[in-house]
C-alpha cells in the first residue's frame, strides 16, 4: 500500500513539475511574443509615418503643379481679357453710352 502511495505521490510531483515547467514556458512564451509586438509596432509605426511623409510631398507637388496651371490658365484669360479691352474699348463705351441715353417709350 505504502508503494502505491509512492507512486501516487511520485506522479503528483512529476505532475506538478511538468505543470510548474509549461506555466514557465507559457510566461517565457508570453514575453517573448510581447517584444515581438512592440517590435513590430514601432517597425510598422516608422514605415506608415515615413509612407505618410512621402504622400504628403507628393500631394504637395502635386498641389503646386495645379495651382501653377490654374495660374498660367487665369494669367492667359487676363491677358485675353486685357486685349479685347484695349481692342475695343471704344466700341463698349459707344453701346452703354448708346443704352444710356436713349429714349424708350
Amino acid at each position: 500500500m505504502d508503494s502505491i502511495v509512492d507512486q501516487l505521490t511520485e506522479i503528483e510531483e512529476a505532475a506538478n513539475a511538468i505543470v510548474s515547467h509549461a506555466i514557465a514556458s507559457k510566461e517565457e512564451y508570453d514575453s517573448e511574443i510581447k517584444k515581438k509586438r512592440e517590435s513590430f509596432d514601432i517597425e510598422t509605426a516608422g514605415k506608415t509615418k515615413k509612407e505618410i511623409q512621402r504622400i504628403d510631398s507628393d500631394l504637395e507637388i502635386e498641389k503646386k503643379e495645379k495651382v501653377e496651371g490654374l495660374k498660367a490658365i487665369s494669367d492667359k484669360k487676363i491677358k485675353a481679357f486685357q486685349k479685347e479691352y484695349e481692342t475695343n474699348h471704344e466700341a463698349y463705351a459707344s453701346m452703354i453710352l448708346s443704352r444710356i441715353t436713349e429714349v424708350s417709350i
